[in-house]
């Protein structure tokens, strides 16, 4: 199977949405076929054994449309951008075209609107035009004024009668009859005013000098471009998300090739090539850092506001900020594959998708416009016959064609999707699809994932209990974990590090498995291990037996450290709980969602974290590929079910729940097996994703409501029917202005999901953050602690100077430099208690002189 994506052409309303997609659903080889009226876009999954593209665009054009593959992406972004040249975007360009037609319209619109109403409010008319004797010139004055505003709104008539032959009427087919029939009427009342001056029958005249409809054939159409205008302008800012994402993204890269550094558009960056990015830049493209350390503000991906430390081996992703230092990296994906890319081809395409309920309010609108038609000639034979004027029968079925465009249904949905979805990718929640989004705010029960998910995937050190001084004991344990290889062990050596304190020298090392370590350190043996161990050595556990079962109980794994034959303290190691995972826990339960927690760790463990969290449900001990089963299980009870896992050991799952959420994975697989990517490792974005989908849905419920209600009520008044009860009856100018309204409060009530906001965490979570993070970068941030240092200096001639002089800089112990030869300077990084003096030193005896130092 196939997916493709056209743009198309010609589409005005919902009823042109649903002909399109009915005639290409019906091709040998269509599977599934998606038309959005807001983007106007198609997407497409086909056999292309059976199908071709060409095929496809056949079918949109015989159904009276225009269609086109959708360009490569740059050029397609880059288009819908608008051009470094200056080109309009084409929605700019169709903005421009709809004021121009405003103008237009209302410029010969007022002096017709005065010609023929200007004297019922005691306003002078010239008296060539006055009285029932100039009655042809009054009309045809009017038909003249009328011309300009049906010509500069053709496209009405032009697409409505083309749908309309195409026996597929839509939106505009009924504007253009019931402008038509106005016209038409005035015209046939100015040759009946000729004829009655030709033969004196004045009372003939009088009855149709008051009974011209050129007014409201021109009304229609300017208040109908008034609505189509505001619309357009309303449209163009449910997608100012992806706009924003588009303008994140660098249109150069500085790369270095045969040891000579040029700028080139980042388009042109291919992978393996080495990029160089200076303080301040944006990464052009995803790679990992071969040399410098920086901190990289990654806020465009993940909505995270705090730069993130990057080091040597360090990923980096396209369109973040280089915030601190100079870095190097090796390019590894570029151009549409870049996560960046990615991001936006999944708002795009997200955008475009439709909900299931999107496919219902489609199908009514499909079947829509022809049943007006239908109520439109209905409500004219049905007042000829109860007696009324012929004026007051086509007055009703022309007020009756343009009060029911379905403009309204159509974009009911489309709108709400594109900024809902949009307003996600600015929260770091990538929603694949409408249906996902739909999907999202029926769940009843959120299964997470323990390790990765509910917490930070990697062990720590939670307690140091010793007899010893904690620095004593450090470097005992320090040293003897030095030569295992087990998580645990890189835990305690990431603490000691952390702490600044080097690990003792350990003789005849020995790794026991199942049990632990032992050495000797300074001529004596020591023993880190479980309890097994310190039984097989003969060591008793004392009061120490009581303390590991409460470690364990609360979810810890606890290290025994021993000197000879007595016991010297303990290490407890554990995977910690995320900071805000509680909080997530509680706001999932607030919204009536079950909480389970599936897991491969023991029970012990789970159930402290069960405790610790407040979680519903519990399942431990499953190892991966049961994971889809146990959801499958909870499917079975008739609920919808939500998997949050890392994306990776967790797909299966992934794909088996309702709605598979990938936590913290952007640059992972989980892009393609989970239906929602929170680029964030934050359980809080879940259900941040849950209310959106929840807000979403209510704000197209109200939409649809709207649109139905007012068509229910709209079409009984514009038809006549409380005429006789109420004298109640409107002017088909008045119900051209109710449609125009109708469309123009969907879009603006759409538009209120903008203002949506994620939940903010909690102060005590951001504190708790704050301290992880200041002990997991403790060690980069003394690195931080340097001075940026420019350096002028003379007789660099070529690259092999420039290299002498980044070879004589970098010879210091923590110093970067990045020398430029355009600019006759070194740009150097270095500790703050480097002696820039001998940094100078070191460039004059290279052979260069240094003219200054800053």
């Amino acid at each position: 199977m196939k997916k493709e994506k056209f743009d198309v052409t010609g589409m005005t309303c919902s009823a042109c949405s649903s002909r399109v997609e009915k005639c290409v659903s019906k091709l040998s080889g269509a599977e599934k076929v998606s038309v959005n009226l807001l983007t106007n876009s198609m997407q497409v999954e086909y056999d292309e054994n059976v199908l071709r593209e060409g095929q496809i665009i056949d079918a949109v054009v015989k159904a009276g449309y225009g269609a086109s593959v959708q360009g490569a992406g740059t050029a397609k972004r880059e288009a819908a951008k608008g051009s470094v040249g200056g080109n309009r975007s084409p929605v700019e360009e169709q903005i421009r075209n709809m004021k121009m037609r405003l103008v237009v319209s209302f410029a010969f619109l007022i002096p017709l609107m005065y010609v023929s109403m200007g004297h019922m409010v005691g306003l002078p008319l010239p008296a060539f035009l006055e009285g029932a004797e100039n009655g042809v010139s009054f009309a045809f004055t009017q038909f003249l004024f009328c011309l300009p505003v049906i010509y500069v709104n053709r496209k009405y008539f032009i697409k409505g009668y083309q749908t309309l032959f195409h026996l597929a009427p839509n939106m505009d087919s009924l504007i253009a009859i019931g402008s038509t029939a106005s016209l038409i009427y005035g015209i046939f009342a100015i040759y009946r005013m000729s004829y009655g001056l030709a033969n004196g029958d004045m009372e003939l005249v009088q009855r149709y000098y008051h009974d011209l409809y050129f007014e409201s054939a021109a009304m229609i159409l300017a208040l109908i471009t008034v609505g189509k205008y505001l619309e357009t302008k309303s449209k163009g800012k449910t997608s100012e998300a992806i706009t924003k994402l588009l303008d994140l993204a660098p249109k150069t890269a500085t790369v270095e090739r045969d040891g000579t550094e040029m700028e080139i558009p980042a388009e042109q960056v291919q992978a393996g090539d080495v990029v160089i990015v200076r303080p301040g830049g944006s990464i052009p493209v995803d790679g990992f850092i071969i040399e410098g350390s920086t901190s990289v503000d990654e806020a465009a991906i993940t909505g995270e506001s705090i730069p993130v430390h990057k080091q040597v081996n360090d990923t980096v992703i396209a369109a973040t900020v280089n915030k601190t230092g100079f870095i190097r990296f090796k390019a590894t994906r570029v151009g549409e594959d870049t996560t960046f890319s990615q991001i936006i081809r999944l708002v795009e395409e997200a955008s475009s998708s439709k909900a299931p309920i999107a496919k219902t309010a489609d199908k009514i609108a499909g079947i829509f416009v022809p049943t007006v038609m239908g109520i439109s000639l209905v409500t004219a034979i049905a007042w000829l016959i109860a007696g009324a004027t012929f004026e007051f029968a086509l007055s009703c079925a022309i007020c009756v064609l343009v009060i029911s465009c379905p403009c309204a249904l159509g974009l009911a949905t489309p709108v709400a999707i594109m900024v809902g979805t949009g307003k996600g990718a600015e929260n770091g929640i990538l929603i694949k699809s409408g249906e996902a989004l739909e999907t999202a705010h029926n769940i009843k029960s959120v299964v997470l994932d323990k390790t990765g998910t509910i917490t930070q995937g990697k062990p720590v050190v939670t307690d140091v209990e010793t007899e010893l001084s904690e620095s004593v004991f450090l470097k005992i344990a320090a040293g003897l974990e030095r030569g295992s290889e087990h998580p645990l062990a890189e835990a305690i050596l990431e603490y000691a590090k952390i702490k600044g304190i080097e690990g003792e020298k350990t003789e005849e090392f020995l790794s026991v498995p199942g049990q632990g370590v032992k050495g000797k350190i300074n001529g004596r043996w020591y023993f880190a291990g479980n309890s097994r161990m310190m039984k097989a050595q003969g060591i008793a556990l004392g009061a120490y037996e009581k303390r590991l079962e409460t470690l364990a109980d609360e979810g810890k794994t606890p290290m025994i450290f021993a000197e000879e034959s007595k016991i010297i303290g303990l290490l407890s190691v554990a995977d910690v709980v995320k900071p805000t995972s509680r909080q997530a826990v509680q706001q999932m339960k607030e919204l009536g969602i079950e909480v389970v927690m599936l897991t491969g760790d023991n029970r012990r463990t789970a159930e402290a974290i069960r405790k610790k969290l407040d979680i519903d449900t519990v399942i431990a001990e499953v190892m991966p590929q049961d994971k889809e089963r146990e959801i499958t299980k909870l499917q079975e009870q008739g609920k919808v079910v939500a998997m949050i896992g890392d994306g990776v050991n967790d797909a299966p799952a992934l794909a088996r729940a309702d709605v598979g959420m990938a936590i913290g994975a952007g640059t992972d697989v989980a892009i393609e097996s989970a239906d929602v990517v929170l680029m964030k490792s934050d359980l809080l974005d879940a259900v941040t994703a849950i209310r959106l989908s929840r807000a979403v849905i209510r704000n197209i419920k109200q939409n649809l409501f709207w649109a139905f209600f007012y068509n229910a009520l709209g079409i009984p008044v514009a038809a006549g029917i409380f005429y006789t009860a109420f004298g109640l009856k409107l002017n088909p100018m008045l119900g051209a202005a109710a449609m125009s309204m109708s469309s123009i409060f969907v879009v603006t009530n759409a538009l209120r999901l903008k203002r949506f906001r994620p939940f903010t965490k909690r102060e005590e979570n951001k504190q708790e953050e704050a301290v992880l993070q200041s002990n997991n970068i403790e060690e980069s941030i003394k690195k931080e602690e340097t001075e940026m240092i420019t350096m002028k200096i003379n007789g660099m001639m070529c690259p092999h100077c420039q290299a002498a002089v980044k070879k004589a800089l970098e010879g210091f112990e923590g110093v970067q430099a990045d020398v430029n030869l355009e600019d006759k300077a070194a740009y150097i990084k270095a500790p703050e208690s480097t002696d820039k003096d001998a940094l100078a030193k070191a460039v004059s005896d290279a052979g260069y002189e240094v003219v200054s130092v800053e």
